[in-house]
């Protein structure tokens, strides 16, 4: 299925059948190059928090698999806008961040499994599992590897985590960073100079239907 232009779908991570995290966004394109949406800032955003409200990243990982019960925190997305895209097929996306002056601050490669569409008529989305392992790279193309810690502390839990192929994650990673020392797309200048439409401001509220069960 293909998303119109300007239609507003969620982005969400899921974690072992469980929703990790809910990002609303502006589809920008969608073609046979991948899905591209917008993310603008303040928008009202989910994440999983455990039984006393804290997020994942806020203990180490074998107290947040302990955890008796979850629930999704709504909040806002404190961030700068960014661009995502998802590669038809790929196992990662590129997001395009900003600094504070609305100009292009660095890519990042969220190494996830491919997402799952859906679409229910009044709300459409893409669900993925994100695989933790991350690049950042710069503009002058140099990168490195982020959150490598925290992959290895969750790598140590299998019963517990939803990444089983440690080896396939990093060689997505070598072959995007590959592409980004090459200056090739999506790291040769497309979509740096990206701005939205006026009317894509953050929307009040979550849409209905962002919490129905994940796909994946």
């Amino acid at each position: 299925m293909r998303f119109e232009p300007g239609r507003l779908i969620v982005h969400r991570n899921v974690r072992r059948g469980r929703i990790g995290w809910v990002r609303p966004a502006r589809v920008v394109s969608d073609d046979e190059r991948g899905l591209l949406v917008w993310v603008a800032r303040d928008t009202p955003v989910a994440s999983e928090v455990s039984a006393d409200g804290r997020g994942m990243r806020t203990m180490p990982f074998t107290e947040w698999a302990a955890s008796p019960s979850y629930g999704l925190a709504v909040h806002r997305w404190n961030g700068p806008p960014l661009l995502k895209f998802l590669p038809t097929g790929a196992r990662h996306s590129v997001w395009w961040f900003q600094d504070e002056t609305g100009r292009f601050a660095n890519w990042y490669v969220n190494l996830e499994e491919p997402a799952v569409r859906w679409d229910d008529g009044d709300l459409a989305g893409v669900d993925m599992v994100d695989q933790d392992l991350d690049v950042v790279v710069r503009p002058d193309l140099s990168w490195q590897w982020k959150d490598e810690d925290e992959f290895a502390e969750r790598l140590a839990l299998p019963e517990h985590y939803w990444v089983t192929d440690e080896a396939a994650v990093r060689a997505e990673g070598r072959r995007v960073i590959a592409l980004a020392e090459a200056g090739k797309f999506p790291f040769d200048g497309t979509w740096c100079e990206f701005t939205p439409p006026p009317e894509w401001a953050a929307p009040p509220a979550l849409p209905p239907g962002w919490d129905r069960p994940p796909v994946r």
